[in-house]
């Protein structure tokens, strides 16, 4: 069986130091001797990730109406190398991992009150499928990854449709790419939030399948590692 190959190259990149964030959208930086102003491709917190002289890389985007003229992809800290921070990356590595095993993708696809990342059919059973980056982990040795690392009603109104559709006899999935290097495990981050991993619980009792995508991460490269489950988890969760 020919392995799929899911995986994200940057160009036209560049290193920086990051000085601060400014907000849930832009970030100073130094390129060189000079500070530029950089658009964050994450609006998480990232508190644990972008902190004062790390070392971030930037894609150059030739886009003459923003206001910014680079995106901030990864960034580096010593305990798990580089980290991508790209929020529209989990999607772009699963829709590759996808897309030749189904007969049918629908990217952004409402169901009930919610929009699912994926709509899928394949030997006439249709899927559901919403994916998750993780970014926040506190021990490679660990391998544990938690999510989210802030409050997210999206993401707990996400679980609950997923478990109402898992019901209606849909094929469901929670997705967790894990976008740092040694995480191939994600769990709840109580401390953040504990209705999530409640709303987890309940899903995953309902048929709604948990999966993580391990990946190796460079500075300007991301690809998909591995594929695991660990819904008995939570089904056998009191």
């Amino acid at each position: 069986m020919t392995r799929i190959k899911s995986e994200i190259m940057y160009d036209n990149t560049v290193s920086a130091v990051f000085i601060k964030r400014n907000n849930r959208f832009t970030a100073e930086v130094m390129i060189g001797d000079r500070q530029e102003t950089v658009h964050v491709k994450n609006t998480g917190r990232l508190k644990e990730l972008l902190v004062p002289k790390a070392k971030v890389t930037l894609q150059k985007v030739d886009n003459p109406e923003r206001s910014t003229g680079y995106d901030l992809i990864s960034v580096y800290r010593p305990k798990f190398k580089w980290i991508n921070v790209g929020s529209l990356a989990p999607n772009k590595l699963v829709q590759q991992l996808t897309e030749p095993l189904c007969d049918i993708v629908r990217p952004e696809y409402t169901y009930g009150d919610s929009r699912f990342d994926f709509y899928m059919e394949r030997d006439g059973k249709k899927f559901l499928m919403e994916v998750k980056g993780c970014t926040l982990a506190d021990d490679p040795k660990k391998g544990i990854g938690y999510f989210p690392d802030a409050t997210t009603e999206r993401g707990v109104k996400h679980l609950n449709e997923l478990a109402k559709a898992a019901n209606e006899g849909y094929q469901c999935s929670i997705v967790f790419v894990v976008q740092m290097n040694g995480i191939h495990f994600v769990f709840p981050n109580n401390k953040t939030q504990t209705e999530f991993g409640r709303a987890l619980v309940r899903a995953a009792k309902a048929g709604v399948e948990v999966v993580y995508h391990s990946c190796h991460v460079e500075a300007d490269k991301i690809w998909i590692t591995g594929t695991s489950g660990d819904t008995s988890r939570y089904r056998n969760t009191k």
